[in-house]
């Protein structure tokens, strides 16, 4: 798909808008931008990396600006990063099982299931009960939200963010917590896919295949659109002082409601999109 100057622009309009609201309350980015991207006419094959790949990004550039605004601490001895780390180590080894699962499992059932489930965790955070903090919870939370990611694509921003506060954490640290977490997964997800799409499309034996050749075509047109993913990386990076400094000025008394509102919409919205379509 060609992409002109006025659709790029729209572009990075777009995504400073998706990842504003993730910055700001830990999720929505691939949730509201990707099916926007295959309503212009983008191919799913391109958009999926470019998504993946700008969301870690912008997971790490507003991961700096909330560090900075206080809502979380990641200094090297604080809580709020061990969290992060554990969620980012459980979710990749908890990704990389559900791909496996996942093809064994038809798509209606994981999309009901992961709609389900968020719609009732945001049910939950709405109610504004008090959670004591426990590490047990965090691991739980750290799995189980990747593993929804690896099997659905989706899942992963509400579900640790209301996982967490479930398990006791603060309702800002939470939000800190799910972007700098998604930063590696999201990551691992793009060079994972590249690569499995690249031997997918590969048609002698991988390992006779030259280095050269292997990176040309994990890098071709075909999979990989360097201006669209100009255009997320634009957007992303500009929006993250934004996103991070509105959570900041949020009230804490109204948190639960925002964040549970927010996550119990984006488990409708999943639940919608599945049987609406």
């Amino acid at each position: 798909m060609e992409i002109t100057v006025g659709l790029f622009l729209l572009l990075i309009v777009l995504t400073f808008f998706c990842e504003y609201i993730d910055a700001t309350f830990g999720m929505g980015y691939g949730t509201i931008l990707a099916p926007i991207l295959l309503i212009i006419g983008f191919d799913p094959i391109t958009c999926i990396p470019a998504l993946l790949l700008s969301q870690a990004v912008g997971g790490m550039a507003a991961s700096v600006f909330h560090h900075q605004f206080e809502n979380v601490s990641f200094s090297r001895d604080s809580d709020d990063l061990k969290a992060a780390l554990l969620i980012s180590s459980f979710g990749i080894v908890a990704t990389i099982v559900a791909a496996f699962v996942a093809v064994h499992i038809s798509t209606i059932v994981l999309k009901t299931y992961i709609g389900i489930l968020v719609f009732v965790m945001g049910v939950i955070v709405l109610m504004n009960r008090k959670f004591k903090f426990s590490w047990k919870k965090m691991v739980v939370v750290g799995a189980l939200s990747a593993f929804n990611k690896g099997l659905s694509g989706g899942g992963f921003g509400p579900v640790v963010t209301a996982g967490q506060i479930m398990s006791g954490q603060k309702h800002k640290a939470a939000i800190g917590v799910t972007t700098l977490a998604e930063v590696p997964i999201c990551a691992t997800a793009f060079f994972a896919y590249l690569i499995a799409r690249t031997i997918a499309e590969v048609n002698p034996p991988i390992l006779g295949l030259s280095v050269g050749s292997f990176m040309k075509t994990m890098f071709s047109p075909a999979m990989f659109n360097w201006e669209l993913m100009l255009a997320l990386l634009i957007g992303v990076v500009l929006v993250a002082p934004f996103g991070a400094f509105t959570t900041k000025k949020l009230s804490d008394k109204y948190m639960h409601l925002i964040l549970g509102s927010l996550i119990a919409i984006l488990g409708l919205w999943e639940l919608l999109d599945t049987y609406l379509k």
